[in-house]
């Protein structure tokens, strides 16, 4: 029988994650970019290998579009945006992260809270890199052609640009109002299916 819990994190809590997700941050201080990345891969890699609840699962399929977000050659971010995703990434980096991994069950709890945290810190790119994913992705079907061999073909890169600058629009409209009450989880993962996009996390 499945139980649903529900909790909300009061501003007191809120503190307590942020000064974890700063305390991740001045320690990822001197870190390349690569390196960076491969901390958040390698906890997608390790969740794999678990029993992970389902509400952490969305979590961290969220976490996955963060980093395809960075690998994507044809959505290729510039710098200060790549720089806001990367800052989301440090808090996996720290080796003593607020619950153990290895914690079962539970072990990814406080990494799914820091990715919700990411999620609304993030929603414009979230949601403009979901577009231009089923936008290729729509295309591709359409032309017959596999959407990672798409590359940086002219249609795609003019859809690109039309969705980066409404992202900073909507970015610099929102900024300062805080984290918000919707993370975006829209869909039950038994009928979303994400259009391609260079991640490594599956659903099982």
């Amino acid at each position: 029988m499945a139980l649903s819990l529900n909790f909300e994190l009061s501003d007191r809590d809120l503190e307590h994650f942020q000064a974890a997700q700063a305390k991740a941050r001045k320690a990822a201080q001197g870190k390349s970019e690569p390196e960076i990345i491969d901390c958040a891969a390698k906890l997608l890699t390790e969740a794999q290998k678990m029993q992970i609840p389902g509400f952490i699962l969305d979590r961290l399929l969220r976490l996955d579009d963060l980093i395809a977000m960075l690998r994507d050659d044809a959505w290729s971010l510039e710098a200060d945006d790549r720089e806001r995703v990367l800052s989301a990434l440090t808090y996996f980096c720290d080796p003593e992260d607020v619950i153990p991994d290895r914690v079962e069950v539970l072990g990814f709890l406080d990494d799914a809270i820091m990715i919700e945290l990411a999620v609304r810190q993030l929603a414009h790119e979230i949601e403009a890199y979901d577009e231009f994913c089923d936008y290729r992705q729509h295309q591709a079907e359409r032309q017959g052609v596999e959407p990672a061999k798409v590359g940086g073909a002219d249609w795609l890169s003019n859809r690109r640009d039309e969705l980066v600058d409404r992202m900073h629009v909507r970015r610099a409209r929102d900024m300062g109002v805080g984290y918000g009450s919707s993370s975006g989880y829209a869909s039950p993962r038994a009928s979303y299916t994400r259009a391609w996009r260079p991640g490594m996390f599956s659903f099982r």
